[in-house]
């Protein structure tokens, strides 16, 4: 009896381990990667949306001093945040101008973490950022 229960036990964690995995999704802190003491402003136009968890990322393109167009990736919350915020999937388009206010990333890439977003409409909504929304939105 105990040699039929210790072969059954084997036999189910050769299961388990055989199984195959997803891959972990390691999150992030605010402070490990963007640098609250280092706001920016960036304008320019909407060329990727990534509306997916657990943070949405966006992507624009922005003049820089010399003329030239550089790529910046920007970092807000999660979907069920911002939709809490009252963003809904379309609110930002591919070809919209928008200004951001953010977080420069600590690596120094073109990268942030937006705190405000003001659509081509005007409105300006909070991006739910982890770094915290100083409006309250």
């Amino acid at each position: 009896m105990r040699s039929r229960l210790l072969t059954g036990a084997l036999v189910a964690l050769g299961a388990v381990m055989a199984m195959p995995r997803a891959p972990a999704i390691a999150h992030h802190s605010f402070a490990a990667e963007f640098d609250a003491t280092r706001p920016i402003i960036l304008k320019g136009v909407v060329t990727k949306i990534d509306w997916t968890n657990p943070h949405v990322w966006f992507y624009i393109t922005v003049k820089d001093e010399e003329g030239l167009t550089v790529r910046w990736g920007l970092e807000m919350g999660a979907p069920h945040q911002l939709q809490q915020r009252g963003w809904l999937r379309d609110t930002m388009k591919v070809g919209d101008l928008v200004t951001v206010a953010g977080s420069l990333a600590r690596d120094g890439s073109n990268r942030a973490n937006a705190r405000t977003v003001m659509t081509t409409d005007g409105r300006t909504l909070g991006a739910a950022s982890s770094g915290g929304d100083p409006s309250g939105r």
